[in-house]
């Protein structure tokens, strides 16, 4: 099979396999060695599907951008199979889409999808809030705090922070938003929420040249935080919704005034929000 080598950028290194197919960038056919075991390549499917579903969501891979799976191999240490094996699994995710005879792009950013995701999770994530208000105890009201606690006291990175910190800060918000939900009960409804939170912290992530917009949001985080450990379950809904429905607004007041139009693919990086 004829093999393509591209060597136009290097994101770090990656997993490294003791075994599986190489390469030599001598010849056209592959040189054989052992085959790894079913379960290493798992174990190097899951940790590569771990690291690109982790520079997708962060926006490192930037939306549209073309998946080539060499230069993935070369990435990871890993067999091209493995490599197809994570996108394939990402594709499930949505995070990346397929095209015919022509491999793997990760998935676009677009307005009219950030609106129906926007509205979707609001309706998801303030159906999960009613349900652990009024099945929550007082160990998921503490967890609620904590989380918030730890949110607030962490400095909220700015455009030009290092990317460790942005996913610090993420980490943090993103565990403040699942403590809210806690206490749900419905394991699928939960599921289908992460997989609407990641989808949005794609827009968010990239969302950080959403710049001079008058926005605290630490203080629409403790406006929520206070309506749930009050009891208030309306109160709580609906600065919920509203918080979830600014950031699609302000993402979209800013992609329309740099002129993007329904095409999220900015020439620089974006960021605050829910």
């Amino acid at each position: 099979m004829p093999v393509e080598y591209r060597f136009s950028f290097d994101r770090g290194s990656g997993f490294r396999q003791s075994s599986g197919m190489a390469m030599s960038p001598h010849r056209t056919t592959p040189v054989a060695i052992a085959l790894p075991g079913v379960e290493e390549a798992r174990t190097l499917t899951t940790a590569v599907h771990g690291r690109l579903r982790d520079d997708l969501i962060a926006c490192r891979i930037r939306p549209g951008e073309k998946l080539l799976i060499g230069l993935l191999a070369q990435r990871f240490k890993v067999s091209a199979a493995i490599i197809r094996e994570a996108l394939s699994r990402l594709l499930a995710d949505g995070l990346v889409v397929a095209e015919d005879q022509r491999g793997f792009r990760a998935s676009p950013l677009t307005l009219p999808d950030l609106r129906d995701l926007a509205e979707t999770r609001a309706e998801i994530e303030c159906l999960a809030l009613r349900r652990s208000m009024a099945r929550g105890d007082a160990a998921w009201r503490e967890a609620v705090q904590a989380s918030w606690t730890a949110l607030r006291t962490s400095r909220h990175p700015l455009p030009g922070d290092s990317a460790e910190a942005h996913d610090s800060w993420s980490a943090l918000h993103a565990r403040f938003h699942a403590a809210l939900v806690g206490a749900c009960g419905l394991d699928w409804l939960m599921r289908f929420r992460t997989t609407l939170y990641e989808q949005s912290e794609r827009y968010r992530r990239m969302s950080r040249l959403v710049r001079g917009l008058s926005r605290d949001v630490q203080a629409e985080h403790g406006q929520i935080v206070e309506a749930v450990q009050d009891g208030a379950e309306e109160d709580a809904v609906a600065l919920l919704a509203a918080h979830l429905r600014r950031t699609a607004e302000d993402i979209e007041a800013a992609a329309r005034n740099q002129g993007l139009g329904d095409a999220i693919t900015p020439r620089s990086r974006w960021g605050q929000g829910a």
